[in-house]
């Protein structure tokens, strides 16, 4: 009986052994099978990949072409309004440096300190005087 029962289990150990190697030379034929199809094919599916890429990279070109040209415009769009803004602050800045330098003179006048106009007209007055004492200086 031990016999038998011996005989059984290496029945079916050599049967399992059997189905494991024969899975095995399968999985080994079927990488054999891949790697001569990919060597057949490879080129063929290599050339589709490359004109695949191809493709995708001038549609990306184009995208990144339009992108960068709507942002110069944009750019440009930006500049002009900065550059008509900025000739609106400088009138502005003028328009107040001169409220401020009519205030400023009036203050000072007020309190007595003659402005630039009134010293340049003192001093043409003072030349034209200077001159006519040297005339008459002259005469006697």
């Amino acid at each position: 009986m031990a016999k038998a029962i011996l005989k059984k289990k290496v029945d079916v150990a050599s049967t399992t052994l059997s189905e494991v190697k024969s899975y095995a030379r399968k999985i080994w034929l079927a990488g054999l099978g891949a790697y001569t199809k990919v060597g057949q094919e490879g080129s063929e599916y290599f050339q589709e990949l490359v004109k695949a890429g191809q493709s995708v990279e001038k549609k990306g070109k184009k995208v990144v072409t339009e992108q960068l040209e709507a942002a110069n415009s944009q750019i440009d769009n930006v500049k002009s309004d900065v550059t008509s803004l900025r000739g609106k602050v400088e009138v502005q800045l003028d328009k107040v440096e001169r409220a401020f330098d009519t205030r400023v003179a009036s203050a000072l006048n007020r309190i007595g300190i003659p402005s630039k106009h009134d010293v340049e007209t003192l001093s043409a007055k003072l030349d034209e005087l200077t001159a006519l004492l040297e005339r008459v200086a002259r005469k006697h």
